[in-house]
């Protein structure tokens, strides 16, 4: 019972997934990727909409069957997974514009980082990237309330869900990055606590990240922020409902180690530079 939620979601993904790209196509939802090739953005709607697909046929089914196939955690991780990606749209489709604040002939260019949006928040600008950053955290912690009782857990829990999301975000850079290391890190989580739990409870999930991360590594289509901020929600919700709180304490270093670098240097230059991470960076990417 439990492997159902995946096995539908990613059938929905995959049935989903090209009638998806013609529509992004049809409406004219393209960007130029690093290469300047114009590809299908933001192909990361994939995630929620095969979740939601799923859940038409799920919920019915647990009603009637009176069988437990989506617990409580899967519906609260699935809120948490569809707010963040409904965030990431935004900033999608609205990209760095302005919302409010100064006029438009009086602006400054579009603020990059955290720093940026911070420094155009002072001066009361609102940013799509402002509104990204703090609805994120207030989604990390609503969703931890309910399950840690001490503020200190609840606190670093948030932490850990914020950071993975701006993480991801981070690495989508470049075809299949941010899947890939989702993917790598999933995996190893998986093999060194020998729990499945967290794969049937982000299973409505985990099946479209993974047709979504085919098309992306294969640059037929890109992610965008909805898509990387889902795959960045799941590491996160992987990573509390795997590691202890020491765990998650020492998951904050390299976390945050990605979020500062990322906000001070380039990622992409750094890969290149690293023979090991320029290898696995660029497998399976089209030549």
């Amino acid at each position: 019972m439990h492997a159902i939620p995946l096995v539908l979601a990613l059938a929905a993904a995959a049935l989903l997934a090209r009638p998806l790209l013609s529509l992004l196509r049809a409406g004219g939802h393209l960007a130029a990727n690093y290469r300047g090739r114009e590809l299908p953005l933001p192909f990361g709607l994939l995630l929620p909409l095969a979740a939601l697909a799923s859940l038409v046929v799920l919920v019915p089914a647990q009603r009637l069957t009176h069988t437990e196939i989506l617990d409580t955690g899967s519906l609260r991780a699935g809120a948490y997974v569809l707010g963040v990606a409904l965030l990431g749209l935004i900033d999608d489709l609205l990209g760095e514009r302005i919302l409010a604040g100064a006029p438009p002939t009086q602006r400054d260019p579009p603020p990059r980082g955290l720093r940026g949006h911070a420094r155009a928040l002072a001066r009361g600008q609102l940013t799509t990237g402002a509104i990204k950053a703090v609805g994120s955290l207030g989604l990390a912690l609503a969703v931890c309330s309910p399950i840690e009782h001490t503020t200190g857990r609840w606190l670093l829990a948030s932490a850990v869900l914020v950071l993975a999301a701006n993480a991801l975000n981070l690495l989508d850079l470049r075809p299949g990055r941010a899947s890939k290391a989702f993917a790598i890190l999933a995996v190893a989580l998986t093999l060194a606590s020998g729990d499945l739990a967290p794969l049937w409870t982000l299973g409505l999930f985990v099946g479209p990240a993974l047709v979504a991360g085919v098309y992306d590594l294969r640059e037929r289509a890109m992610l965008g922020d909805a898509g990387a901020g889902a795959l960045g929600a799941l590491t996160g919700l992987w990573l509390i409902a795997t590691l202890s709180a020491a765990g998650q304490l020492i998951a904050l270093a390299p976390l945050l180690a990605v979020s500062i670098y990322g906000e001070l240097r380039s990622i992409s230059v750094l890969v290149r530079r690293l023979p090991l991470l320029r290898a696995l960076d660029s497998w399976g990417r089209p030549s």
